[in-house]
């Protein structure tokens, strides 16, 4: 699956300019449409659907920062606590809470990339029964 692998990147990619998701969309849309077969496109959409977590992992993927935000938190109070208390152990919680946010967000973004290429896929079949004239 060199190319689901692949249109995560370009997704990833396109997640980090500041415009809409339509033209996100357009833009993907282009790209996949050159690249990936029409039956590819298919088995990328049902496998990224399968993949598709719910509940924790729809919230991650919609609002990662604010799932990540207390863990920032722990990181700030271990290290202040750490400094101040002159206590090295509190900045085991520094370095915890800080790879927990990181790995939190990190989720929310791949999530928030697949999510956009199926948004995508879903425009191409819809554009591929719908022509418009």
């Amino acid at each position: 699956m060199a190319n689901l692998e692949r249109l995560i990147l370009m997704a990833e990619d396109e997640l980090t300019q500041y415009s809409t998701d339509a033209r996100k969309i357009e833009k993907l849309r282009r790209k996949i449409a050159l690249s990936v077969s029409a039956a590819e496109q298919r088995q990328i959409k049902e496998t990224l659907m399968a993949e598709m977590p719910g509940g924790f992992g729809e919230l991650v993927r919609e609002q990662r920062q604010t799932v990540a935000l207390p863990f920032w938190g722990i990181a700030g109070l271990g290290l202040l606590t750490g400094i101040s208390f002159m206590q090295p152990l509190d900045f085991l919680v520094t370095v915890g809470g800080g790879a927990a946010a990181i790995a939190l967000q990190r989720w929310g973004w791949k999530l928030q990339a697949k999510k956009l290429i199926i948004q995508t896929l879903e425009e191409l079949e819809e554009s591929m029964k719908n022509p418009k004239a």
